[in-house]
C-alpha cells in the first residue's frame, strides 16, 4: 500500500538532501583547511615552518664552512672529513639551500666573506679541530632535535632524520 503525497507542494530542498550535502559544504567552506597540510593555507604556521627550514639550510651550510676550514688548516684531515662535510651539505639542500659554496673557492663575495666570518678559529691540533666540529655537530643536532617538537610533519621528520645523522658525525669524528 502506498501512501498519499503530501497535499502541501514542496518547495525547496528536502531534509535528507540537506544532510547529505551539508559535510561537503563545510568542507568546501574551509572547516578543515590547516589541520593536516600546513602549506595549504596562508596563515603563520606555514611562514613558521619556512622560518625553520631556513635557519636549518643555514646552520648546515655555516657547519660545511666549518668543515671547510678545518680542512683548509689540516689537510691531512680532508680525506676523512671530506664523506662527512658532503653530508652536511646535502642537509642543507634538504632544507632548501640552492647554492653550495664550493670548498675550492675563497669567496669574494659579501655573502661568503661575512658569513666565514662567523666561523671560529681552528685550532692547530688535529685533535682539536676534530673536537670543535664534533662539538658544532652535537650542538646543531640538540638544536634540530628540539625544534622537531614545534615543527609540522614532515619538516619534523626531516629535523629528526638530520639531528640523526649529526650524532652519527659526533661519534665518527671522536673516534679514534
Amino acid at each position: 500500500m502506498s501512501f498519499p503525497l503530501s497535499p502541501r507542494a514542496r518547495s525547496g530542498p528536502r531534509r535528507r538532501s540537506l544532510l547529505a550535502v551539508a559535510p561537503a559544504a563545510l568542507l568546501v567552506a574551509g572547516c578543515s583547511a590547516g589541520s593536516e597540510d600546513p602549506g595549504a593555507s596562508g596563515g603563520s604556521r606555514p611562514s613558521a615552518a619556512d622560518r625553520a627550514r631556513a635557519r636549518a639550510a643555514r646552520d648546515s651550510r655555516e657547519l660545511a664552512e666549518r668543515y671547510d676550514a678545518v680542512v683548509a688548516a689540516h689537510p691531512k684531515l680532508a680525506e676523512r672529513l671530506r664523506p662527512l662535510r658532503a653530508e652536511v651539505v646535502r642537509h642543507a639542500e634538504a632544507f632548501g639551500e640552492t647554492a653550495e659554496p664550493s670548498p675550492s673557492s675563497s669567496g669574494s663575495g659579501s655573502p661568503s666573506a661575512s658569513a666565514s666570518a662567523a666561523v671560529p678559529a681552528v685550532p692547530a691540533k688535529e685533535k682539536d679541530a676534530l673536537a670543535g666540529l664534533a662539538a658544532a655537530e652535537r650542538e646543531l643536532a640538540d638544536r634540530r632535535a628540539k625544534a622537531l617538537l614545534e615543527a609540522p610533519g614532515e619538516l619534523a621528520r626531516l629535523l629528526a632524520s638530520v639531528a640523526a645523522a649529526g650524532a652519527a658525525h659526533v661519534y665518527l669524528l671522536t673516534k679514534a
